[in-house]
């Protein structure tokens, strides 16, 4: 793997983005026309023993982004052959916007084999995959035409030089708020690169695991999560300058931690059927950027988002292949903020809002 140096990225500088940055316009329930959320990473093909299903976790965020009115915009990139065809088929379903997904003539779209055991997965990564090899002036471009109010990463596309300097890149090319969603597999991050991508952040989300593991690598061995969690997610907000920290833990449920102290949590909700929970985390944060766009109070947010990922633990992969399973979870949240905005007697104004 290739090692980046500390010389190709520029200071984080998150407090002065916070101060300078104007305040996103207040909506109803709407989202804005232009892509609020830009999505980098990888678009890839997840192979199960029966079946692909088109994937890889910005993807898959993005898929359930569209279907409740936040239009992102994912900057991937795939291979020039039949998995391609698969992605680009995804998005024109999903309704995605195609302009930040580049066409490799030479690499690979990218695959993950998934062997299941239960509700256990192993993940066989292939490497030198189309996303890759993200090239920085698409994906600039792309971004100039989006401004974006988020911008939402991961780690898995970091593993290589060529991405990971398109992504710094992209970091400093971009004033938005940032939500780092950390997906630790062994072998193909750096603990360094993983480290940076966290110093990155104004909001984390990661599992129970991955925070012990990457308050192990700040701090040193000997850190116990189960022993003290306030203090270790308070340390950890203070020494990367954190906004937010979220951690879910499957049937054990989320907590979210804010920069003043205050924290909230929740039950896991329950799931009728577990049929896989590949998408559980990447439903969560979904759902969790859908709340930022519409303006949901935050408890809302975090319930509405436990509640996908149980969902989403029905379904084989992380997204739905019959889009009435995002229609159903439409019609009863936007329905229900309607009717509780049209009680109000501060109900904004509704005229050039989209229907």
């Amino acid at each position: 793997m290739t090692s980046q140096t500390d010389g190709k990225s520029t200071p984080r500088g998150g407090a002065a983005r916070r101060r300078t940055q104007p305040a996103p316009p207040m909506i109803p329930w709407r989202a804005p026309m232009h892509p609020p959320v830009v999505l980098f990473g990888e678009a890839l093909i997840d192979e199960f023993a029966s079946q692909r299903v088109v994937g890889g976790a910005p993807f898959n965020v993005a898929c359930a982004l569209a279907q409740f009115d936040c239009a992102p915009l994912l900057i991937s990139a795939i291979g020039n052959d039949p998995c391609g065809e698969l992605v680009k088929a995804a998005l024109l379903r999903f309704g995605l916007a195609k302009n930040g997904v580049q066409v490799s003539p030479i690499l690979p779209t990218g695959r993950v084999i998934i062997e299941q055991s239960g509700v256990a997965h192993r993940f066989t990564i292939l490497p030198d995959q189309a996303y890759d090899a993200i090239e920085a002036p698409a994906a600039l471009t792309a971004l100039r035409n989006a401004p974006p109010q988020m911008l939402y990463f991961g780690t898995l596309a970091q593993r290589s030089a060529t991405s990971w300097q398109t992504l710094q890149q992209v970091l400093r090319a971009s004033t938005a708020q940032r939500f780092l969603d950390v997906n630790l597999r062994d072998g193909q991050v750096e603990r360094t690169i993983v480290l940076r991508a966290v110093e990155h952040a104004d909001i984390l989300k990661v599992n129970g695991e991955e925070l012990e593991i990457l308050a192990t690598w700040a701090f040193g061995s000997g850190v116990d999560a189960a022993q003290d969690l306030n203090a270790l997610t308070a340390r950890m907000m203070q020494a990367f300058s954190l906004s937010e920290l979220i951690v879910t833990n499957g049937a054990h449920g989320w907590r979210h931690t804010s920069r003043d102290g205050s924290i909230l949590t929740g039950a896991a909700a329950p799931v009728a059927q577990v049929v896989d929970t590949v998408g559980a985390g990447d439903a969560f944060s979904a759902i969790y950027l859908v709340g930022q766009m519409h303006r949901w109070p935050l408890p809302l947010t975090l319930q509405r988002a436990g509640e996908f990922a149980a969902a989403v633990c029905q379904l084989r992969g992380a997204v739905a292949d019959d889009l009435r399973f995002y229609a159903a979870w439409y019609a009863n949240w936007f329905a229900a903020d309607e009717d509780s905005d049209a009680a109000s007697p501060h109900r904004p104004s509704l005229s050039g809002a989209t229907p």
